[in-house]
This record gives structure tokens, C-alpha cells and sequence, in this order.
């Protein structure tokens, strides 16, 4: 349990949030969102204790024990893995390492042995020797493999420390538990396998997180930072959302009687109550939701991002054939080899792979940016693309403005320009900032408008989501479920596949699994795994 009482953050004269009292209880998972800036890691460092409040307490529950998602990836690097898993129960890692001492000694007294003695009591009482299977075993559910357990961390790559620094905040089940952006740098199948084990967890878990789906999948509660607050709602982040924008529309709704607000605001709740999920972590959020108060569902300040993509004209019936490609890295490594498809009107296809550079390679060649190491592509005479790469570091290497830089990507004058980059919510003096000093949310939005300047017919988006805020990727989101024309592309966020994509093609070194079906569909199908398995080889 974590107590928060009388919260206030203040860096000089800018005040994040004050008076916050929130009480975090065991068996709860609470899903903290807000605008980029509003303090959401803020906040999760001043439980941590990491940052230091400007006024007010935070209480854990006696004896309890905090783990935190470390962002310090180097820190470790003399480590091995399974030390740098088990540090994470510290007293436990301390009681093995006075014990070992003490072992090690030449001169062992009989004061020594009863130290020892003691030592090897409490031991026992933490699942002492269970611990380094149970460190391995963490290991192994996010996707490290035996042959690394002993490696030292500094060995490994950036996306394996991040999955080891996981298992580290999650050993020995902490009594309290900050994630901050977990599910950074894991692929769908190690997502998956995180929601599972937080969804059986039962202390007490705050999270901070750009993925829908995550959060609708493991969360009983919403921790919202808007209006210079911190307010804690029942429900995950689709229930949130959903009301805030019901209670949005009822606000501008002037004619709308107080009677008939409430009643349609007590029907959605009904409604989504009865949608929650029969699972362990979800069956209290329904109970939770069948209490709510109508009056505590109100309009969010949230900006969302105008992202809307127009076709210049039609898609004739012949859109892309692809025949027989094959690409290699520079060592060698087979990406995809006898990948044969045509893609047919109407089709929006997301590409998967176990190795992510397979899906960005594809996308390289279909836009001429690489050559195949052998077979073709063609494109249909009456489409036009618009792409979104994984890397845009090229995009943005000039001192351009950002008027400037978005004049090169089409035709019109700068009132033109401005619109489109008003509708991305670049405004006033903004405008005129340099494009070489954006961040990677910043550079993302400015791509996006580019790709609305094209008017294309087929959208391919390597990864859309990266470094965007969840109010972006809504929005994005929102407009492609929409969009008549074609798309391709590749993501990790598992709401925007399923929402999105009605066609599924899973690159391996040995050929092509092709699919019309949903996304959970395709994951879950016995059939599938079975396929996959012989795809890769297994």
C-alpha cells in the first residue's frame, strides 16, 4: 500500500500538482496518465524517492518493500544478469552476500557459525534457495535466454538490458511496484506475457504507459494528471477515455437536460460494465464501475492532434505485387527469403516478424530506399504513397524552420503550410523553431504532416507509434480506422494492429504466413503457433 498525502510539485515558479492525496492499495493497478509534461514519471519519482517533494508525505505500508523499473541502464554493466535479477530483493541479496563472506573466512569463529545460522534462517523464510530459479525463470518469460544468465550485463544489447532490468524490479514480488514505460523495446509476445503475470500479481502496481492495450489489459484504476491535478478514476484507460469524450460532447451539448445527460451517462457505465472482461485483475474494476458516481466523469483538457489522411483519387484494382523477395543483413543474417504476396484494394496489412529489422527492410525496398538481395516489387499506375520510416534522422538534419521544412514536401503558401502544422498542434511562435532541435515526439508529428501533404492512396507506416504521447496515438489511430485507402505497416502497440489491420503477413527466413484475420485471432489460434514454429525453424 502507498499513502500520498498533501503531494505538491513545484519546479520554481511552475506548479505540476499540489494537494494530492491518493491512497494505493494492494491488489490494485493503477494506470497513471497525462499530457507529456504533466509529471507522470514526476510523480513516480517522488514515491520512488528518487526526487524529493516541494510539500507532503508518502506513506508505504509497515515492513512493505518498493521496487522500481530502472532507467539506469549502465549501471550495472560489472555485473552478471542473474546477480542483477536477484539485487532487486535487496535484503535478500545482502543476506546472501554477508552469508558467502562469512563462508569465505579462514579464521571462522563459533560467533561466525551463529551469525551464519541466522543468516541461513531468514534465508530459507525469503525462498532463499528458490531464488535463482525463480530469478531464470523471469529471465526466460521475457524472452533472455539460458546462454546469457551468466553473461555480464555490459555485454548485452540495449533492448536485452531493458528486458533484464524488468525482471529485476518484478524478483521476489515486491509489496509495491513502479513501472515507468515497461513495455518499451519488448515485442508482442513478451507484452503478452507481462500482462499475464502483472494480471496475476496481487500487490500493488502503479504504471506509466504509452500502450493502450497494456493498460486496458492489466489496469483497475486510472491515475489522470490534467487541470494541475492528480485524480484517481476506477476503470481502465478505454473506460476513461470513452467518458471523458462522452462528458466532452455533453459539455457542448447546451440543449442536452441535466436529466438526460445523467441518464445516457449512467448507461454507458452499464454498458462498459458489462464489457469488462471476466478475468481475476478485471472482475473488481467492474465492481468498481457499477459504484461510480456519474458526477465524477468529466471533459479532459487533453489536446488531440488533427491527423487526417485524404486520397487525391481512387485505387485502381491493381495496388502492389510482390514476387519471390529476399533481404539479407551485412553478416548474412536471412530477414525474409520467398516472400511472395498482392496486396488487393481495400487491404490494410500489418507486417510481423520475429526480427524487426525484417518488417523496416521490407519497407525500404517497396519505397526504393534498398535493393532486394533478389526478386520484385510493383506498384499499381494509379497509386501514390506516403511512407513513415522508423528512422527519421535524415528529416531533420537542417537549421529549416518548421514552416520551412514542411515547404519542401509540397505546394502553397505559408498560411497552407501553417494549417497543417496547426492541426498537429504546432502553434504561434512554435512555428518557427528549428527542426534540428525537435524531440523524437516533435519530429514524429512534423513526418505525419508531411504524409498528410501527399494526399496518398497507400499509407506505409514502419512503427507509427514511436515517441508519440497516448493522445497522439489515439488520434492516429482513430483516423486510420477510417481511412478508405491502403496500408501497410508494422507495430508494436497491439490496439492499433487490432483495430487497424484486417490482413496479416508474417515474414520469416523461410517464406510468408499471409492471413485474413483479426490480430487477437491470429495470436491465439493453436494453428498459427503450430505454422510459425515450422516458418522459423523451431
Amino acid at each position: 500500500m502507498i499513502t500520498v498525502s498533501n503531494l505538491a510539485i513545484q519546479f520554481g515558479k511552475r506548479v505540476l500538482y499540489k494537494d494530492v492525496n491518493l491512497k494505493f492499495t494492494s491488489g490494485n493497478i493503477y494506470g497513471v496518465i497525462g499530457a507529456n509534461g504533466a509529471g507522470k514519471s514526476t510523480l513516480l519519482k517522488a514515491i520512488s524517492g528518487e526526487l524529493e517533494a516541494t510539500k507532503g508525505t508518502i506513506e508505504l505500508g509497515p515492513g512493505e518493500r518498493l521496487s522500481v523499473l530502472s532507467q539506469d541502464h549502465f549501471k550495472y554493466d560489472e555485473h552478471t544478469v542473474l546477480d542483477t535479477v536477484l539485487m532487486g530483493h535487496t535484503v535478500l541479496w545482502d543476506i546472501m552476500q554477508e552469508k558467502n563472506a562469512l563462508y569465505c573466512k579462514e579464521d571462522f569463529s563459533d560467533e561466525d557459525g551463529l551469525r551464519v545460522a541466522e543468516l541461513e534462517e531468514k534465508f530459507a523464510e525469503m525462498g532463499g534457495y528458490n531464488a535463482e530459479s525463480d530469478a531464470a525463470a523471469l529471465l526466460s518469460g521475457l524472452g533472455i535466454k539460458e546462454n546469457l544468465h551468466y553473461t555480464l550485463m555490459g555485454e548485452l544489447s540495449g533492448k536485452e538490458k531493458v528486458r533484464v532490468m524488468l525482471a529485476k524490479a518484478l524478483f521476489g514480488e515486491p509489496d509495491n511496484l513502479l513501472l515507468d514505460e515497461p513495455t518499451n523495446d519488448l515485442d508482442l509476445e513478451t507484452v503478452q506475457w507481462l500482462e499475464s503475470y502483472l494480471s496475476e500479481f496481487e500487490h500493488t502496481v502503479l504504471v506509466v504507459s504509452h500502450d493502450r492495450h497494456f493498460l486496458d489489459s492489466v489496469c483497475t484504476h486510472t491515475v489522470d494528471i490534467d487541470f494541475g491535478k492528480v485524480t484517481m478514476f476506477a476503470g481502465n484507460y478505454s473506460f476513461w477515455y470513452e467518458s471523458s469524450q462522452l462528458a466532452l460532447r455533453q459539455a457542448q451539448n447546451q440543449k442536452a437536460k441535466a436529466e438526460e445527460k445523467k441518464k445516457e451517462l449512467e448507461e454507458f457505465i452499464r454498458r462498459f460494465s458489462a464489457n469488462v472482461a471476466k478475468s481475476k485483475q478485471t472482475t473488481s474494476r467492474k465492481k468498481m464501475l457499477e459504484k461510480l458516481n456519474v458526477e465524477d466523469i468529466q471533459p479532459s483538457t487533453r489536446k488531440y492532434p488533427g491527423i487526417i489522411f485524404q486520397m487525391d483519387r481512387e485505387p485502381g484494382n491493381q495496388i502492389l505485387e510482390v514476387k519471390d523477395l529476399k533481404a539479407t543483413t551485412e553478416d548474412g543474417t536471412v530477414l525474409f527469403d520467398n516472400v511472395s504476396f498482392n496486396v488487393e484494394k481495400g487491404d490494410k496489412v500489418v507486417f510481423l516478424s520475429r526480427n524487426p529489422r525484417a518488417m523496416t527492410a521490407l519497407f525500404e525496398i517497396i519505397n526504393g530506399n534498398r535493393q532486394p538481395d533478389a526478386g520484385t516489387y510493383n506498384w499499381g499506375v494509379t497509386i501514390t504513397t506516403a511512407y513513415l520510416p522508423l528512422d527519421n534522422t535524415e528529416f531533420f538534419q537542417s537549421d529549416l524552420n518548421l514552416v520551412d521544412w514542411l515547404s519542401q514536401y509540397g505546394e502553397g503558401n505559408e498560411v497552407y503550410f501553417k494549417s497543417f502544422l496547426g492541426r498537429m498542434l504546432f502553434s504561434g511562435e512554435e512555428v518557427l523553431k528549428k527542426v534540428n532541435v525537435l524531440s523524437g515526439g516533435e519530429k514524429m508529428r512534423c513526418m505525419i504532416a508531411r504524409m498528410q501533404l501527399k494526399n496518398a492512396n497507400c499509407l506505409i507506416l514502419d512503427t507509427p507509434t514511436n515517441h508519440l504521447d497516448l493522445e497522439s496515438i489515439q488520434a492516429f489511430n482513430n483516423n486510420l480506422k477510417l481511412y478508405k485507402g491502403n496500408i501497410l505497416f508494422a507495430s508494436h502497440d497491439h490496439e492499433f494492429i487490432e483495430t487497424v489491420a484486417n490482413r496479416i503477413i508474417e515474414l520469416t527466413p523461410n517464406g510468408i504466413i499471409d492471413k485474413m484475420m483479426e490480430y487477437d485471432e491470429y495470436i491465439a489460434s493453436d494453428h498459427i503457433k503450430e505454422l510459425k514454429s515450422k516458418m522459423y525453424g523451431d
